[in-house]
């Protein structure tokens, strides 16, 4: 994705509050060490938990056993939120990724994934590449990515809301 133009809304942003630009937005998706994912259960019910997720090609990756919530989730709805940011209201940055979770098979894809998640944490998800995803701890695990429809960035303290649409 080319960066998207960050747009300001003025009407949840402090007066003279300037929009958060790409970068910085950018970097703390590459740099968050947990995310919250939100899917939505056949019932219509949401359905959120905690997971770890890379940033990469314009993308977030993340990944799940087949048979967990989310996984059971998505095969009936594929959109989903991912939300990441700091509990702290006086400073900080909150960012919302929307979009559609796709099954990641690419063998070379999954091995950059592979490489990403192994040295993000400090060597703690080492994640083998099989032709359908990853294998982890002895179990299946799919890959998912998310090509953002629409990112909210909430920054505080100087409070802003900015919005990229891709």
């Amino acid at each position: 994705m080319q960066d998207p133009t960050p747009h300001l809304d003025e009407r949840f942003s402090d007066p003279a509050a300037q929009a958060t630009p790409w970068a910085t937005v950018r970097k703390a998706l590459e740099t968050a060490q947990l995310f919250w994912i939100t899917t939505v259960r056949a019932d219509g019910r949401p359905h959120v938990t905690p997971l770890v997720a890379v940033w990469l090609d314009d993308a977030l990756h993340f990944g799940t056993g087949p048979e967990e919530q989310k996984a059971v989730n998505l095969s009936h709805n594929p959109q989903v939120v991912l939300t990441t940011g700091c509990n702290d209201w006086t400073q900080g940055l909150d960012v919302m990724v929307e979009g559609e979770a796709r099954r990641v098979t690419d063998r070379p894809t999954l091995e950059r994934l592979a490489a990403v998640w192994a040295t993000k944490w400090t060597g703690q998800w080492q994640y083998q590449v099989a032709d359908t995803g990853f294998v982890h701890n002895g179990g299946e695990a799919l890959v998912l990515a998310v090509k953002p429809t629409k990112i909210l960035a909430f920054t505080k303290g100087t409070f802003t809301q900015t919005r990229y649409a891709p």
